[in-house]
């Protein structure tokens, strides 16, 4: 299982468009920003001034010829020589920051300054003109497993020998000495794999710059870059999971990809991901890795205060542990994984890998399950973004649904208003034969056509009211908020009937003003279409009767017999039986083997009945077709909606019946 191990070397790894994904701690402190500062910006937006102008040729040289490149630069205020090295993929860039300060003093006199020649870790050889070595370090022994006295006078060539390197490769390093010794170039460097001295595969570079000696005309300096290409394999990987969880937009699926991602890219084969359910407060696993289910058959749920899961996500740092066989708090302490590490995923929850084996993970694994962490995070930022933007846009959608039904209701129903003055206008001059204008109406015909008006506009502004525009719910005594309402609307109240229950104090809870509004619209309703079934009455049976009968008759017609509009009120979902006499109060809510949810109901005996019985009902331009005032049904369905109930209408057997239900806080006590 190959580790990847920290390099002191100051490392970031940028995207296509230089964002960066990635740093070291090294690099934090080079950079003086912080990984959370940086990940997901733009190097040139974020990179200091100082150091900026001498990255941008270099790493677009890199970008668009697909071959590294390295250059030196000078940081003044660290009074420090670096060497950026810039690995091109597919995905982005791998940049490593190395200090070589002392290097170059070294170049310049390696071959007088033997002592800090030998002092360096990196193997070094230097050649005279005829290819054949002049000097090794003590790290150039050990790089080849063979003593400098084999190797003095022997010709460079068993250098690749003693490292079992191709020989393609074997040539690439002497054109790389040639270039340097002839001077087309001032310095060459080799990125070959080798075998080291116990015989595991490595990778080595080789760089050739020219020396000034009276013996030796080159130097070569021999790396071991193993580590950088791991590290540059994990960030081309990181560069993958972060393109992969950027493109989608679904929690599941993020946390999904990244465990997937995790385990194959990154090799870590147990590994979940618990998101917080807000609601119910516990840690829900949402994604696991075959290898996570292979060993527990499944991941569990975390409810506060358990294991050590609860302890990483409220503290919001990573923690590793390297032995839980020694850890107290364990949620299983049966469980056979002996080292993990716990990695918060901001305030969304926490992704958590472990192995069966202690001390398994590194400092560098925390860094890359920080890193991984940190793009979940984003990702899950963004899905959350994405969501409420879409939960806006429908919102938006059903705000200009809404408006456009409130336009055609004003448009139809002040027009109506005009047209009945332009009749009356033309009756007056009809009647009269003057073409003088004067205004005919009686007093109490302008005044009613101003209280339509004034509640249409009423009307229309409570419907144009947004679900979140309920108020504190305060409790409000059903009974009271009725007669009030019918008091406040053109209902008569001597039609009311209310149900005992009404009249045992009967309570909710509801945004009182809207709430009132929600019933004073509705006894309107009532009313209207109570005088439109009288007016329609009244006028079948002048029809029958004739004009001068019913004149002769002297009265107003037979519409003085018709029975009057009854309107009863009462409660749903509530048992006559169910609160006893010493219980103060009986709260309604679902409960078990009650299949009727809790509200009230109003049912009305008027003759003329909503424009259908269904959800044209609640269509604002129906209004035009009953000859109504305002948005009727419309507006009570809002105002039911916004506070989550659930409106309906039903013809009844001798009327209509409205329901309000999902009213789970109503309640009544006994007086």
């Amino acid at each position: 299982m190959p580790v990847v191990d920290r390099i002191t070397d100051a490392f970031f790894a940028l995207d296509t468009d230089f964002r960066f994904t990635y740093l070291n701690d090294r690099a934090e402190t080079l950079l003086e920003r912080s990984r959370a500062d940086l990940i997901g910006r733009v190097m040139w937006d974020e990179f200091p001034q100082t150091v900026e102008t001498q990255f941008p040729d270099g790493f677009h040289r890199a970008m668009d010829t697909q071959t590294p490149v390295s250059f030196d630069i000078y940081h003044a205020r660290l009074e420090t020589w670096f060497e950026a090295t810039a690995y091109p993929s597919e995905t982005g860039l791998s940049v490593y920051m190395r200090d070589v300060t002392e290097r170059k003093q070294q170049e310049r006199t390696l071959a007088q300054h033997a002592a800090a020649v030998e002092a360096i870790s990196d193997g070094v050889v230097t050649l005279n003109g005829d290819r054949e070595i002049v000097s090794v370090n003590e790290a150039m022994e050990q790089f080849l497993g063979v003593d400098r006295a084999v190797l003095l006078g022997e010709h460079v060539e068993i250098i690749p020998e003693r490292a079992a390197i191709n020989d393609d490769d074997a040539v690439e390093i002497g054109r790389a000495i040639t270039d340097v010794d002839i001077g087309t170039a001032e310095t060459r460097r080799v990125e070959v794999p080798f075998t080291d001295a116990s015989g595991a595969d490595r990778v080595g570079e080789f760089r050739f710059v020219p020396v000034e000696d009276t013996r030796a005309t080159i130097a070569g300096i021999v790396r071991d870059v193993t580590d950088q290409h791991e590290y540059e394999r994990v960030a081309a990987s990181l560069h993958e999971i972060t393109r992969w969880l950027l493109e989608s937009d679904d929690p599941e699926e993020i946390c999904s990809i990244a465990v997937h991602a995790g385990s194959d890219l990154l090799d870590l084969p147990i590994s979940g991901v618990w998101l917080l359910d807000d609601e119910q407060g516990y840690l829900d696993p949402v994604a696991g890795t075959a290898g996570a289910y292979e060993e527990f058959g499944g991941l569990p749920r975390f409810t506060p205060p358990e294991g050590l899961i609860w302890d990483v996500f409220e503290s919001g740092s990573v923690e590793r542990f390297d032995d839980l066989s020694a850890v107290e708090g364990l949620y299983n302490p049966d469980s056979p994984i002996r080292s993990e590490i716990i990695a918060p995923i901001g305030t969304h929850g926490v992704l958590m890998t472990g192995s069966l084996e202690p001390e398994r993970f590194d400092d560098t694994d925390v860094e890359l399950l920080s890193t991984l962490v940190e793009n979940i995070r984003a990702a899950l930022d963004r899905a959350d973004r994405e969501q409420l933007l879409r939960d806006r846009t429908t919102e938006l959608e059903r705000q200009t649904e809404r408006l456009e039904g409130i336009a055609e209701v004003l448009s139809t129903d002040l027009k109506r208003q005009l047209d009945a003055v332009a009749d009356a206008l033309e009756d007056e001059r009809a009647r009269t034969g003057n073409d003088t204008w004067e205004f005919p109406l009686a007093e109490d015909s302008v005044t009613t056509m101003l209280d339509r008006t004034e509640r249409l506009v009423d009307d229309v502004r409570e419907f144009a009211r947004n679900a979140t525009a309920v108020g504190p719910r305060n409790r409000i005594l059903l009974e009271r908020a009725i007669r009030d309402a019918a008091a406040n609307s053109r209902l008569d109240e001597s039609t009311l009937e209310l149900e005992l229950e009404l009249e045992c104090a009967a309570a909710l809870r509801a945004d009182a003003e809207r709430f009132g509004h929600l019933l004073e619209t509705a006894f309107d309703d009532i009313a209207a279409r109570a005088q439109a079934s009288e007016s329609e009455g009244a006028s079948e049976t002048r029809g029958e009767v004739g004009a001068e009968d019913g004149a002769e008759a002297g009265g107003e017609g037979p519409d003085d017999t018709t029975d009057p509009v009854r309107v009863s009120v009462g409660l749903l979902g509530i048992d006559d039986d169910q609160p006893t006499h010493e219980e103060t109060q009986a709260v309604i809510g679902t409960e078990t083997g009650r299949e009727q949810s809790r509200g009230f109901y109003l049912l009305d005996t008027a003759a003329e009945r909503p424009a259908t019985l269904d959800e044209r009902a609640f269509d604002p331009t129906a209004a035009d077709e009953r000859g109504m005032d305002g948005l009727g049904l419309t507006l009570v369905r809002a105002i039911a909606d916004a506070h989550d109930w659930t409106l309906s209408v039903d013809d009844a057997t001798n009327g209509t019946r409205i329901e309000v239900r999902d009213v789970t806080t109503v309640s009544y006590t006994h007086l």
